[in-house]
């Protein structure tokens, strides 16, 4: 089945965006803020008073990233920052639903992610590495989510997510907050890295 020619997006910031051919001007950091600071992990199955956005899991993923590996240069943790971007316009899906939709999804997952790190000073593809870096330090994320505010014991996080090392998890506590605030530090974040990055 051929696919529509285009699937434009209008953004908040006036920009439309081609969901299946994106290009990196069409990007601004102030919808993926927006954006991810209203879609929620798990579906929305987590305790608070606020869903747990994807806005907060990437400042949590960053933050992990950052003690994985203090010494990686700003870039990488921008990437990391940067990791579940996509979703601001495409949503956040658990993985089993992931799977059954097929490679379509991962498809226009990885062309966005593309297009967004480009947008930003980085390479459309992360080098190996530092792409296992931040695998890493989303399955802590998951973890530390799982067992603090979705319902799972330690044991069953361990299953799913393995065990952490407890020094990076150390001290963690995740307080879901409300999305203006979460969408604020975000793009503060965001601003913060890419200035370190420099020119």
């Amino acid at each position: 089945m051929a696919r529509p020619a285009r699937a434009w997006q209008r953004m908040l910031s006036g920009r439309r965006l081609d969901l299946l051919d994106p290009t990196p001007v069409d990007i601004e950091v102030e919808d993926i803020a927006h954006g991810l600071a209203f879609v929620a992990r798990w579906n929305g199955q987590t305790t608070g008073d606020w869903p747990y956005s994807v806005a907060e899991h990437s400042l949590l993923v960053e933050e992990l990233f950052g003690r994985i590996a203090p010494e990686a240069p700003p870039r990488w943790r921008l990437a990391a920052l940067l990791h579940d971007a996509p979703e601001y316009v495409i949503g956040d899906m658990i993985s089993p639903v992931k799977a059954a939709i097929g490679p379509g999804y991962a498809e226009l997952d990885a062309r966005l992610a593309a297009a967004i790190r480009l947008r930003f000073g980085l390479p459309a593809s992360l080098p190996e590495a530092v792409a296992r870096v931040v695998k890493r330090a989303d399955r802590l994320s998951a973890w530390l989510e799982a067992t603090q505010i979705a319902g799972f014991t330690a044991a069953e996080a361990d299953r799913f997510f393995g065990r952490p090392d407890p020094a990076l998890v150390a001290g963690r506590t995740i307080r879901p907050r409300p999305p203006a605030e979460v969408r604020a530090g975000y793009a503060a974040r965001h601003a913060a890295l890419l200035a370190a990055c420099g020119p």
